[in-house]
């Protein structure tokens, strides 16, 4: 099953940068896809760790969450810069909740993917944090981010 979802992921990837849709290109775009999956697979390449699998359905939705909060942060940030006076930095620590490593880095890398927010360490199941905004750290001290971000136990 995972080789299957890596070829299927590897060939929309192909399509959707080469665009092409002509019998011959197509035919070559599958046939490259087989023999990178069959030298992968042979190679035992592909396992847990090349791609969380089970987290993909999970993934997706958080995709589609992280992509409106960093949106939403930028016109945040933007608003900041023209408004002077309204930046007030602030460093702060916060909890963990997950427990799989990936889940955690994962929880870390999105909070420095939004603008305002970088996460400046990460140790013992804490996170230190850079918000550029009193509103933006309190909105991480929440906890929303950290609930939507999946968890490996979550899907099996």
């Amino acid at each position: 099953m995972k080789t299957f979802i890596t070829g299927s992921y590897i060939l929309l990837f192909w399509f959707l940068l080469s665009g092409h849709t002509e019998p011959l290109l197509m035919t070559l775009g599958v046939l490259s896809t087989l023999l990178t999956i069959y030298l992968s697979h042979r190679m035992k390449l592909i396992d847990h760790e090349s791609h969380p699998f089970h987290l993909s359905t999970r993934f997706f939705r958080y995709c589609v969450f992280l992509g409106k909060e960093i949106t939403l942060a930028n016109v945040d940030v933007i608003r900041r810069i023209l408004r002077p006076g309204t930046i007030s930095p602030q460093v702060f620590t916060i909890p963990v909740s997950k427990k799989a490593s990936l889940s955690k880095v994962m929880y870390a890398n999105s909070i420095t993917l939004t603008p305002g927010t970088v996460t400046l360490e990460l140790k013992n199941d804490q996170l230190k944090i850079h918000a550029l905004s009193k509103e933006a750290a309190e909105d991480l001290k929440t906890g929303r981010m950290a609930e939507q971000v999946p968890d490996e136990g979550d899907i099996v």
